[in-house]
């Protein structure tokens, strides 16, 4: 029978007929509804940190629930929940203590957030002319409407008619060719330079720090807000809590989501920092940021993360990420060895991929590594194929999902 359910990012007249139903999870895997168990080396879209199940974040969520579901946070309103996860959101990150968080229900909403804060911060400073935004090749930044304007994968770009004009494209690394793209546009009309410190979606793709460093530098030279985009790196990933403290990058936003809350109900928002506050927060402000969400801060969301930080913080999820970096990358640098294999990847902590000659061997081994129990997902361009898994991966499961992909190589 074909579904009533419109998949996202699917091709429908396909995926109708052949939709794999997921019914349970348990840590590192996950089950289908016909029994087949899955090794889950892709945590989802990048957000199961702390793997499926665990019981203490459902039970974080049934109190809450029971006490209070949520209620908004229009205006004067706030709920416990809310602040207590923007306090220690601001201990984690890299901006200082007196960072504000902004909530919304995910990474777009983050994005979205973020651009208008940028815009509407140079308005507020009496620099309204600073509106032009500067992304990257290969950029996935959601996709809302400043998401897709943002992100620079063409195919989620095509058909939608002109997108915000006043968004440009830099490379992804290559700082010489944004020093370009911003003197062309004139610094003094741009507002902020959005940047994943390691692009996820786009195919798993480091810069190096010199880059990311250079271009935080051009940012401060010129008046332009750096936008780090964690909703992949944030929360662990990478082997420290935020990418932008690890490269010490001393952004002026962060935009997170997906490992706040592990993916158990969800949740994003933007970390600001003081620079760009300012203007909405000081006694006697007139200036508004007429911007929100129904479910801003929404207080069941918000318990979820709480719990979920707990189970990082007490079982030492962040530092094992570090501590799997090395085997984590040295099982997928033996790919490498492969004649099909074109390029390995392993920037930081539990991301890496491995990039084939063709996106149609790219389908081909998509397949394949699930044939042999094991979830991957193609990026970029489709020939590149990416694990990212939870971070209670062991050494064990991480050469099965490698011995996986060897084996699927084979049948190229």
């Amino acid at each position: 029978m074909a579904t009533s359910f419109w998949h996202p990012q699917a091709l429908m007249s396909q995926v109708q007929h052949e939709e794999i139903v997921i019914v349970r999870g348990e840590g590192s895997y996950l089950w289908t509804d016909d029994g087949t168990r899955l090794l889950d080396a892709t945590a989802g879209l990048w957000y199961a940190n702390i793997g499926h199940g665990d019981q203490r974040v459902a039970d974080a969520v049934r109190a809450q629930m029971a006490e209070l579901e949520t209620f908004h946070s229009f205006g004067r309103f706030a709920s416990k929940p809310n602040k207590d996860i923007c306090d220690r959101i601001v201990s984690l990150a890299p901006l200082g203590p007196d960072a504000k968080v902004f909530l919304g229900s995910g990474g777009s909403d983050a994005i979205d957030s973020a651009a208008k804060l940028a815009r509407r911060y140079f308005t507020a400073t009496d620099r309204p002319q600073k509106r032009i935004i500067v992304s990257r090749e290969n950029a996935y930044h959601g996709l809302h409407g400043f998401g897709t304007s943002l992100g620079w994968m063409e195919p989620n770009r095509i058909g939608y008619g002109d997108l915000d004009p006043a968004v440009l494209r830099a490379s992804a690394t290559d700082a010489d060719d944004v020093e370009k793209v911003i003197m062309n546009a004139g610094p003094e009309f741009v507002a902020a330079f959005f940047a994943e410190p390691i692009i996820g979606a786009g195919g798993v793709i480091f810069p190096g720090e010199e880059y990311l460093h250079r271009v935080r530098d051009l940012c401060r030279e010129h008046d332009i807000l750096f936008v780090a985009d964690e909703v992949i790196c944030g929360f662990g990933r990478t082997g420290e809590w935020f990418a932008s403290g690890k490269y010490n990058l001393d952004p002026d936003m962060i935009t997170f989501a997906k490992g706040v809350t592990s993916g158990y109900l969800p949740l994003g928002g933007v970390i600001v920092a003081p620079k760009v506050t300012k203007p909405f927060w000081a006694d006697g402000s007139q200036t508004w940021f007429k911007h929100g969400l129904t479910y801003s801060g929404h207080a069941t969301c918000c318990a979820a993360a709480m719990a979920n930080l707990d189970v990082i913080e007490q079982d030492g999820l962040v530092d094992r990420v570090a501590t799997l970096e090395k085997p984590f990358a040295e099982a997928m640098q033996s790919l490498s060895d492969d004649p099909h294999v074109i390029d390995v990847r392993t920037p930081a902590g539990l991301l890496g991929a491995f990039q084939v000659e063709t996106a149609e061997q790219g389908v081909k081994l998509e397949a394949e590594i699930m044939a042999r129990g094991i979830l991957c997902r193609k990026v970029g361009d489709g020939t590149s194929i990416a694990y990212s898994p939870p971070f209670i991966i062991t050494e064990e499961e991480i050469d099965r999902m490698v011995d996986a992909a060897a084996k699927a190589l084979k049948t190229l």
